[in-house]
């Protein structure tokens, strides 16, 4: 078995299989020297966790027994079970399970990747440190919070650190100066229902100019105004006040531009080069695989899971953990010359939301947006997920990452 990518889901997939047949001859193709746990990022951009800790070398978390390829795959040519790689030849596999996550394609909005290179935007997606560093900074004005209309991994991420953003301008004092505002492309602030209320009684709390259906497309660099079209249906269109507190301004029927002394954005993002020029996609660039089975839907011995897979929820760590039992228990089906059996993938995700310091709200969720909150939080003495609790607050700073290292990665039962 070939896996591409040593990330959560490439790492969770390969100890899983081992531990279910350790005869298994198993490769991983991926490059890197580090492997991140990137959830703990948003705590990293609001100063209350060590980025240090989210760090470890690749060689730790790579699973016993399995091949480290360690090269970059440029190409699949699956009529032939064949990878290609930049420097290690041609690869063949019996069964191939797609994991190389996404990538950040910044320049997909124009002036932002000189944006980022500057400091005038920061992203906890590409360098959290900077951004505590500049929110440390930050004295006042618009503090300017956004993300963009592609798919991105956590689709609450981008929210989290403007809550966390307005929590820490009122405990220094700075939020009677500041404007914080969270605009996205989305028509509401959260997709399930119950999570929803509790996040506008957040925005609400403290104060943020929420503005749903603003698409960013443009950074102007020198004068730090970010271009929004407004995507609103024609009769669901704001009017804006030229005389608003956030110096606002509307240009034709859906250019809108928000002045900002502070910006925060999730760049826009899309699945690697190699993977979006080969067959293996749909029209979206996402490898197209039944959204139950995550086998592929042209070729039966290939799967795929994580943010790369075309699966319409969100692209998480959570998501990947319900993911992977999937995957495995199907190849080694259609390995012992049986069918694929397993359609249980529902579509599970989950989005721990902070709201504020010793704040979190857990949304889990299925396709539906229907609320599936997991019975063991009951154990925690969590009784209401969808309510802002200091005890899951405690559960994503230390128990997710204790879990992450010392369970998920092993391919053990969480």
């Amino acid at each position: 078995m070939l896996i591409i990518g040593g990330g959560t889901a490439g790492i969770m997939t390969a100890a899983q299989m081992l531990k279910k047949d350790s005869s298994l001859n198993i490769g991983i193709i991926d490059p890197a020297d580090t492997h991140y746990y990137q959830p703990a990022w948003t705590l990293v951009g609001a100063g209350t966790y060590d980025y240090k800790k989210t760090a470890k070398p690749m060689a730790e978390v790579m699973p016993d027994g399995v091949t480290w390829i360690k090269d970059f795959a440029t190409g699949f040519d699956p009529k032939n079970n064949l990878v290609h790689t930049k420097a290690s030849g041609d690869q063949h596999y019996e069964f191939l399970v797609v994991a190389p996550g996404l990538v950040m394609e910044p320049s997909m909005i124009e002036g932002l990747p000189e944006a980022l290179e500057k400091g005038i935007a920061v992203s906890n997606y590409t360098d959290p440190e900077r951004t505590w560093e500049k929110l440390q900074a930050f004295e006042g004005g618009n503090a300017l919070f956004t993300q963009p209309t592609t798919p991105i991994k956590c689709g609450g991420a981008p929210q989290k650190i403007a809550y966390l953003a307005a929590d820490y301008l009122r405990k220094t004092g700075k939020a009677s100066k500041s404007n914080v505002i969270f605009a996205t492309p989305g028509s509401v602030i959260f997709g399930v229902p119950e999570i929803k209320r509790t996040l506008m009684r957040v925005i609400d709390r403290y104060n943020i100019h929420f503005k749903p259906f603003y698409a960013p497309y443009k950074i102007d660099v020198e004068k730090k105004i970010v271009h929004f079209n407004h995507t609103a249906p024609e009769d669901n269109r704001c009017v804006i006040n030229e005389n608003n507190a956030l110096g606002e301004r509307m240009h034709g029927e859906t250019d809108i531009q928000i002045p900002f002394d502070f910006l925060h954005i999730a760049p826009p993002q899309a699945a690697p080069k190699f993977v979006r020029d080969s067959e293996l996609v749909n029209e979206a660039g996402w490898v197209e695989v039944d959204h139950n089975s995550l086998q592929h839907k042209k070729y039966p011995n290939i799967f795929s899971l994580g943010d790369v897979a075309a699966l319409p929820t969100a692209k998480t760590g959570a998501a990947i953990r319900k993911q992977v039992p999937v995957v495995v228990a199907n190849i080694l089906s259609l390995r012992a010359k049986k069918e694929v059996k397993n359609f249980s993938y529902n579509g599970y995700s989950s989005c721990p939301l902070v709201t504020g310091y010793g704040k979190m709200v857990l949304a889990e969720f299925d396709y539906k947006n229907n609320f599936t909150p997991d019975p063991k939080l009951k154990q925690m003495l969590v009784f209401n997920s969808a309510k802002e609790h200091w005890r899951l607050w405690m559960l994503k700073k230390f128990m997710l990452p204790y879990l992450y290292w010392n369970k998920m990665l092993k391919g053990k039962d969480v």
